[in-house]
């Protein structure tokens, strides 16, 4: 199965929350991951946050961070083609989604992923709109 995880999907693979069990479960399951260009840093910016915010100790930020880094090398990343681009705003125009957001959607249309998964059930909505096989974490 060709994975496509959003950001929000992904964070859930380092900080245990609701969802996290069945991310572990989607990655074990998949033949190929794949992330948009705009996930290792999202991601990292949600490390921060919990850092900042005494949620995350240095040594704790340090180790996810490690593992992202990791696992970033595995993946297949998508970067900002024009194809995705235009796709974006071709999302843009026809949901409710930020540009971030519909850079993730647009992504995985792009990647014809067999798999989208995010915590944003407006990403998913837009995403099962655009033919997306997509679920909820």
């Amino acid at each position: 199965m060709k994975l496509f995880l959003d950001s929000s999907a992904l964070v859930k693979r380092y900080i245990h929350e609701n969802g996290s069990p069945h991310v572990d479960r989607l990655l074990r399951e998949a033949d190929a991951v794949m992330v948009s260009a705009l996930c290792f840093p999202e991601v990292i910016s949600s490390f921060s946050r919990r850092r900042r915010e005494k949620k995350m100790n240095a040594d704790e930020y340090d180790l996810y961070k490690g593992y992202l880094l990791e696992d970033i090398a595995a993946f297949e990343i998508c970067q900002l083609t024009p194809e995705v681009l235009l796709t974006t705003v071709n999302i843009l125009e026809r949901s409710d989604l930020r540009a971030s957001d519909a850079i993730h959607v647009a992504s995985a249309v792009q990647v014809k992923a067999e798999r989208f998964v995010s915590g944003d059930t407006r990403q998913i909505t837009a995403a099962k709109a655009f033919k997306l096989n997509a679920e909820a974490v």
